[in-house]
């Protein structure tokens, strides 16, 4: 037995835990969890523990029902949410079949093989997201829609307010599960908060948005409010994204680095950036999953709509953000079209793909959008080359149908998959009566 193995066993010992939750994602993002006691630990570090995976949409299929969830020990954590009482632990696992296996559509491992690739090629992928979402004063809600628990803006400070002491307590949370913060404030919706998590590798970071949504969730319930990350909860309000600032190391080295390159970019940083670029419209289903998220991407406040990249331009889907002079680790580029409610292992496996495309093939970087894209006129955009982003879940899917990127990155199960979750999503999104249509209509047809 491994050493990081050991060291759990000694710390449930220790610490008297009671429970061990086991967590695992299923392909669109949800949280799964199955509890087991200390003395099943050992067993699950050598033999895994099995469960009907046929009851987990999209990770698996019906035949082939029977899978083993592995803990992985690097990622225990004493959830202190939990208290003194019955004191409990977690563990995220990796998802195996009967024969020892990788599953196929364990959203964990589609992001492993996408980094083991980038390894081959003698990259190491790192990741620091800006996440939003909203506090709201209840998760339910009458006609006049949900309610934000204040009317604060932008790094707004409001002592006492809930807010302020719901991200006091998230970061104290987060920090005590050894997930560093590098920032927090209000955000520019009224009730909308960000958290910034710092750089780490992108399976780690995977996993800590997933705590961090638990723990989001949690502290809102201990004071009496919900958490939401959907991407768009209010029309006349910005969305919810999930800003994320990339890098790609060779050892110690920042690939993207270049003294003396325009804005110091080097040239795999920007044959990385013309794949994310070409492939932007194939993985919105992905980044972009929910029919609510087009509503972001299109509601204006800031939200990308067209792809372009730009130095500092925040209109851009791809941001060069300004380079620290002496810190050439600090180069890094921002992808601005992720929402909050995007599976983490999916979406930085295409965005991981989608860059790694772009440097095998020798992509050419278009060049920058120096201008406020929103400001421009569809003719403007048009003679300038800026194409769309898909504007519907209907689009999305039909661009990432078509994508060989997209089906060998996921795997055949997690594309098919996402691919039927989505249509269905879609279709039951149009079959909808909205209020908007019974308002307005109604009365005068």
């Amino acid at each position: 037995m491994d050493k990081q193995m050991d060291f759990v066993l000694r710390t449930i010992e220790e610490r008297g835990v009671k429970f061990v939750r086991l967590w695992f994602t299923d392909v669109i993002g949800t949280l799964k969890s199955l509890a087991i006691a200390p003395a099943e630990v050992e067993g699950a570090f050598t033999e895994g523990i099995g469960f009907d995976g046929s009851v987990i949409e999209g990770l698996t299929r019906s035949h082939e029902s029977d899978l083993l969830a592995h803990p992985d020990p690097s990622t225990f954590q004493i959830l202190p949410w939990r208290g003194q009482i019955d004191p409990t632990a977690a563990m995220f696992c990796d998802i195996t079949t009967p024969d020892g296996q990788p599953a196929v559509a364990d959203p964990r491992n589609v992001l492993k093989r996408t980094l083991a690739k980038a390894a081959e090629a003698g990259f190491s992928y790192y990741t620091h997201p800006e996440i939003e979402f909203y506090l709201l004063k209840s998760r339910t809600f009458g006609t006049e829609g949900p309610e934000p628990v204040d009317r604060a803006g932008y790094f707004d400070n409001v002592p006492g307010g809930t807010a302020h002491d719901f991200r006091r307590s998230s970061v104290r949370m987060l920090e005590d599960l050894g997930i560093s913060v590098e920032y927090s404030h209000h955000e520019g919706g009224p009730g909308q908060n960000e958290i910034d998590l710092r750089y780490a590798d992108a399976l780690a970071m995977a996993d800590n948005i997933m705590t961090f949504r638990t723990v989001v969730k949690e502290v809102a319930i201990e004071q009496g409010v919900h958490a939401t990350f959907m991407p768009k909860p209010f029309a006349e309000h910005p969305g919810s994204g999930m800003h994320t600032h990339m890098s790609l190391f060779e050892g110690d080295v920042n690939a993207f680095y270049e003294e003396g390159a325009e804005y110091q970019l080097s040239r795999v940083g920007r044959q990385f950036i013309a794949g994310l670029l070409t492939h932007a419209r194939e993985i919105s289903a992905v980044t972009n999953q929910f029919v609510n998220s087009y509503k972001r991407l299109w509601g204006g406040d800031e939200a990308p709509s067209y792809i372009t990249w730009g130095h500092n331009n925040r209109s851009a889907l791809v941001r060069v953000p300004r380079y620290k002079p002496g810190k050439s680790g600090s180069a890094r580029i921002e992808h601005r079209g992720i929402d909050s409610a995007a599976n983490p292992y999916l979406a930085y496996a295409l965005m991981l793909a989608a860059g790694l495309k772009g440097i095998e093939e020798e992509y050419e970087l278009p060049a920058e959008a120096e201008e406020n894209v929103w400001a421009l006129s569809d003719a403007e955009r048009r003679a300038l080359g800026y194409q769309a982003l898909p504007q519907t879940l209907d689009e999305a899917v039909a661009a990432m149908e078509d994508s060989e990127l997209v089906a060998e990155t996921l795997g055949e199960q997690v594309f098919s998959y996402v691919l039927l979750n989505k249509r269905r999503e879609f279709e039951q999104y149009r079959s909808q009566i909205t209020p908007f249509e019974l308002r307005t209509q109604l009365d005068i047809i």
